[in-house]
């Protein structure tokens, strides 16, 4: 990243406890929040070393266009290394964490045992299925990996379709169901079912697509619900439009092989179920004794710190704060926000100040629906739909992207997609099923 992402140049921590002292930094994680903490803290004569068990930085607000055959993996991802090298005070070791002892300041990894004056634990969310029955038939959306296989799954599904002779599996092999009206469960629908109903019946023209069917279930009755009912509204009648069947207060109770059942008892047909409803903190926190809220995520102090461990932070997914009696949202601008201030927090405490508490500054949430269709809520004042919010979310997630190339491809691979109406990343790669390669989670 290092002049991509904006960064500084280093400089002096005035007022240095210790002034000759180099404090070691860990940050554990490669996203925005652990990223952006490097952003803060690699102007200053501290040493850091970050930690991941994958040598990339993935760009998750377009993980959706990734497994709706949009975009390529490489499109959204960045070595790791490429970000930090121009920085002689930042190191990475790729490794996977198995433990931290906060007492001891000792980080155990697969690689190597490391030790810490500051932590910063960014390492994200994973999954949530709420104790559904069958959650290893789901396809979950939250890695590169993941999407790879949903992408798989419907371009297989496709091909599997276009010579099954029998009636009913071939509904079921052109029946997709997404779980979750969220952000990410209405923007994959709106992409999913652009993929469907318009690149994929040029290439299968032998198939009736009136038997195409793209489902999206929600357990709440309104999509979007961070949003104002009108722009969630508006979301609804948009993806009617490109024939999503939209089910409210539908609740999953399991998932089969060929089917998802739901609470009220009725059964939907189906080979590709992709889960957008929920995230929790990783279960192996629960061996770490860190202080875990409901949903597994660290309950942290105002200041972002680790109650009992003054040394430790938690930024982006994995903190449990709330502001206004509700938790934060879990999007990338709270992780960037929260990154910068464990980043400040930790310069002020070698300083010798006390921590300053953190505080949303909520820019607004956006979701696209397709072709010239999003929704925009930016400061909590102005709402916008149609072709202005598309131009927003185009604008600022190309100017979030890290990597001039990175940009370059995204850009040209949208404006190829706007112009032919053809998306060119349509394969079918490599993979194992899914209930080899993700265990069932609560």
């Amino acid at each position: 990243m290092g002049q991509k992402m904006g960064f500084y140049k280093r400089d002096k921590i005035r007022n240095y406890s210790r002034e000759n002292e180099r404090h070691r930094v860990v940050i554990v994680g490669a996203g925005f929040g652990g990223l952006w903490a490097i952003k803060t803290l690699t102007r200053y004569p501290v040493d850091i070393c970050l930690i991941d068990q994958n040598n990339y930085h993935t760009f998750f607000p377009l993980l959706y266009q990734v497994a709706a055959a949009e975009l390529e993996p490489e499109d959204i991802a960045y070595p790791v290394r490429s970000i930090v090298r121009g920085f002689p005070n930042v190191r990475f070791l790729l490794a996977k964490v198995n433990k931290i002892d906060l007492k001891a300041q000792i980080i155990e990894t697969d690689v190597r045992t490391v030790h810490y004056d500051f932590l910063i634990l960014a390492i994200g969310s994973v999954t949530h299925f709420f104790n559904i029955k069958g959650a290893k038939y789901v396809y979950p959306l939250k890695t590169l990996e993941q999407a790879i296989d949903i992408r798989n799954q419907i371009l297989t599904c496709f091909e599997k379709a276009a010579y099954e002779p029998d009636e009913e599996r071939q509904k079921s092999l052109l029946t997709f169901v997404i779980v979750g009206g969220g952000s990410t469960g209405v923007e994959f629908a709106g992409a999913l079912a652009e993929l469907t109903y318009g690149h994929m019946r040029r290439d299968y023209r032998n198939l009736d697509f009136g038997k195409v069917r793209v489902i999206l279930l929600e357990a709440a009755g309104k999509l979007l619900p961070n949003l104002p009912d009108r722009l969630g509204n508006y979301a609804r009648e948009r993806l009617n439009r490109v024939k999503v069947e939209v089910r409210f207060n539908s609740k999953v109770s399991e998932v089969g092989p060929g089917e998802v059942k739901l609470t009220d008892g009725s059964v939907i047909r189906t080979y590709t179920t992709v889960w957008t409803a929920g995230v929790r903190g990783e279960p192996a926190l629960n061996s770490w004794g860190l202080p875990l809220a409901p949903n597994g995520k660290v309950a942290v102090l105002n200041t972002l710190q680790i109650p009992g461990y003054p040394n430790a932070y938690v930024a982006g997914d994995l903190a449990y704060l709330e502001e206004g009696g509700r938790p934060l949202p879990m999007v990338a601008p709270v992780a960037l926000q929260q990154g910068v201030a464990a980043g400040e927090n930790i310069v002020r405490q070698i300083s010798g100040k006390p921590p300053a508490s953190f505080h949303y500054n909520d820019q607004g949430i956006m979701a696209v629906i397709g072709r010239r269709a999003a929704v925009a809520y930016l400061f909590n004042r102005f709402g916008f739909t149609g072709f202005p919010a598309w131009i927003i979310w185009l604008g600022v997630h190309l100017f979030r992207l890290i990597g001039f190339r990175n940009r370059l491809l995204v850009l040209t691979n949208w404006a190829w997609d706007y112009i032919y109406y053809e998306r060119v990343v349509r394969l079918i790669l490599p993979a194992k099923p899914p209930s080899e390669k993700h265990k069932e989670e609560s």
